[in-house]
């Protein structure tokens, strides 16, 4: 059996000749049907599909603010940039932006679930249910009332994991936690709905929830010894190593003495 003859060069030549052609041919239509679905205008964005949480923004009103800082048709529009825009609305959290075939967006949204105050009473921010920090109006809040936290910014989400362990603490005595605030030294300091003022000391939870359960399991048996009930409270030092101090409306200073083991 005798091995085939190799192709002539000039054959050789006339098929990578053709094969270039062939390529070049390829890439210039696909160069063409780019320019043509680019500049065609029945891919320029037609509208924008809004679902999810829209309680504090109407999916018209997205629309309206959003839609003028697009750029671009179906194929070219930036969905990265175009998520940012969405998440630059008040209450929005999360925007989830997909191309939907042939000039269509549709954008879900996650909004912020307030759950506290941030701050001094002058400010606009809150706390939404994953401890971060957003601004918006504080008129659009629908809940009656939200407590208020304050502390450095990076400690958000510390000082909400505070006040909900603080907060079922007190439910027993018909007490409420409406400020919790973590100074920039570290020192916990509590107010309830009786304007009474809780100093906890310095430490994470696990070494200042012990003090607040001792405060709270002996309160009403301590105040009673002068006529008062737990809403009596005005004050209360907890920076005891076995004790506490607390002030009762109508009574001097009392100090809790060390718990019996």
């Amino acid at each position: 059996m005798t091995a085939a003859a190799p192709q002539p060069f000039d054959v050789r030549l006339m098929n990578a000749t053709a094969a270039v052609l062939f390529t070049v041919l390829v890439a210039v239509l696909l160069a063409a049907a780019c320019w043509w679905a680019v500049r065609h205008p029945l891919f320029a964005l037609g509208g924008i599909t809004v679902q999810g949480e829209v309680a504090h923004n109407n999916a018209a009103t997205l629309r309206a603010n959003v839609a003028p800082q697009l750029r671009g048709n179906f194929f070219t529009v930036d969905l990265a940039a175009t998520r940012r825009a969405f998440e630059t609305v008040p209450w929005v959290r999360q925007a989830i932006v997909r191309r939907e075939f042939p000039n269509r967006l549709r954008v879900g949204l996650q909004e912020h679930h307030a759950v506290a105050f941030w701050g001094d009473e002058n400010g606009s921010r809150l706390v939404n249910s994953h401890g971060e920090l957003f601004e918006a109006n504080p008129d659009d809040i629908e809940q009656d009332h939200l407590p208020r936290l304050s502390g450095p910014d990076g400690q958000a989400m510390q000082v909400l994991a505070m006040y909900q362990a603080l907060a079922p603490l007190f439910e027993g005595l018909d007490l409420a936690v409406e400020q919790v605030a973590l100074s920039g030294r570290g020192s916990w300091q509590v107010t309830l709905d009786t304007d009474a003022v809780l100093e906890l000391g310095r430490g994470e939870p696990a070494e200042v929830l012990p003090r607040v359960q001792r405060l709270v399991q002996t309160l009403t048996q301590v105040a009673s010894r002068y006529g008062r009930t737990p809403d009596a409270l005005l004050a209360a030092d907890l920076r005891y190593g076995d004790g506490y101090a607390v002030r009762l409306r109508g009574v001097g200073t009392i100090e809790s003495p060390a718990p019996r083991r």
